[in-house]
């Protein structure tokens, strides 16, 4: 048995903004399963103590780091008997807005320290430095947001073994001089083989330098970044760690993501009872303003408006799927430009194209449920959940063959 700190900047479902969330609620409790001993390690976002506060709350630690006034909470994975623990800096974490950017969608001016400071505390645990009785034999570090942990861990002889797991390598950590400057790094850090990354400071790299092990979310992926392509300037980087890298494929929650059971649901299906699944795409067309038909095609799209998920690909394209005897259901949040140009379509044809600005994990699973043929055309995808979810609710997933599309959803030939 393995004891394990999982830190992760989200976690389902206390804090969700994409597919990480989902990852990091799974895999802990399929590792509890088997046998390990894991603790999750968490920023205490408002709304994570709020759901918290529901399956209770407890100190276990209060410890000054870099003169900051550090609480160490500790609760449960809701439904789940996954032990979480909370960092608690109520200056970096108390503010509105998701745990990355505020409500003008502008990255926090602070990133680099608030991160920083929560790698300081996972460094703590990881050394057994707060008296919690427990240390970690590993630490399983998460994207950019936790790539200074491996690197902290690298500065002591005796210290846990480290995992660092790419979901994103588009987003790198990237901070300026000065920001590096700021925190109490070695000033031998500041160089091209370990965090700096022309002229700048890239806490992913943290992560890929000094982790014992790399894994990715697929291995189509691990093999893609590993060119100048999809290797967004780490490329030589992750080749000369060809040898310690790894990629699995995520798996998803078949008890969260389950049409049989789901009670997001308006009405249950299986693939025996698979006509009801036309019962969500009535009442799902009437909610959003549609013209209710089981006969017209439902097509439908959730995750991010950015670049990466092909977006621009669907407003190329919109002219066309207006034109023809179809509907289009959209759920996500974005770049401005993105959300502005669906809004206005969506108000043009308000029986054919709905538009949910934000997440909603209900029209998620309503959407999954309703859709017909699911959009995912991203440009490249680590791994990406949705078309397993859409394969899933008897949905067809029609994808790019980039990443873990490539290795989840496959075209038969005759």
């Amino acid at each position: 048995m393995h004891k394990i700190l999982f830190a992760t900047s989200e976690v389902y479902p206390l804090i969700k903004t994409g597919g990480l969330a989902d990852v990091a609620a799974s895999l802990p409790r399929a590792l509890l399963k088997l046998g390990q001993d894991i603790k999750i390690l968490l920023p205490a976002y408002p709304g994570v103590l709020e759901n918290a506060a529901m399956t209770g709350l407890k100190d276990i630690a209060q410890v000054d780091v870099e003169g900051y006034s550090v609480s160490l909470k500790q609760t449960r994975l809701p439904g789940t008997k996954v032990v979480v623990w909370l960092v608690d800096i109520p200056q970096f974490f108390e503010r509105p807005g998701n745990p990355y950017c505020g409500p003008d969608g502008n990255d926090w001016f602070d990133n680099h320290k608030r991160f920083y400071v929560f790698s300081r505390v996972a460094e703590l645990i990881a050394l057994d430095r707060l008296n919690l009785n427990w240390q970690p034999t590993i630490v399983h570090c998460n994207d950019w947001q936790t790539g200074l942990i491996p690197a902290l861990l690298s500065l002591h002889i005796k210290r846990p073994a480290s995992v660092f797991t790419v979901h994103n390598l588009a987003y790198r950590g990237l901070f300026s001089y000065q920001a590096f400057a700021e925190l109490n790094l070695p000033a031998a850090f500041w160089h091209h083989e370990r965090l700096e990354f022309y002229g700048q400071m890239s806490f992913i790299k943290g992560g890929l330098v000094f982790a014992d092990y790399l894994t990715t979310v697929s291995p189509s992926y691990a093999q893609e970044i590993q060119h100048p392509e999809f290797g967004c300037g780490l490329d030589g980087l992750i080749r000369y760690r060809n040898d310690a890298i790894a990629g699995i494929l995520n798996g998803v929650d078949t008890e969260e993501w389950n049409p049989g059971t789901d009670p997001h649901l308006v009405c249950n299906y299986n693939r025996r009872t698979l006509a009801n699944k036309t019962k969500n795409k009535l009442s799902l067309q009437e909610e959003l303003g549609l013209t209710i038909s089981a006969e017209i095609p439902l097509l439908g799209f959730i995750g991010r408006l950015v670049n990466q998920k092909g977006v621009d690909l669907i407003l190329a394209q919109m002219d066309q799927l207006v034109s023809q005897d179809c509907q289009l259901v959209i759920l996500g949040s974005g770049l401005p430009h993105y959300e502005q140009a669906l809004r206005k379509i969506a108000a043009q044809y308000p029986t054919k194209v709905a538009v949910t600005l934000g997440y909603n994990e209900t029209v998620a699973h309503r959407i999954e449920a309703s859709s017909d043929i699911f959009l995912m055309p991203s440009i490249f995808e680590p791994c990406g959940l949705n078309q397993m979810y859409s394969l899933r609710y008897g949905t067809l997933p029609v994808v790019h063959a980039v990443g873990g599309l490539r290795d989840t959803v496959f075209e038969e030939t005759q």
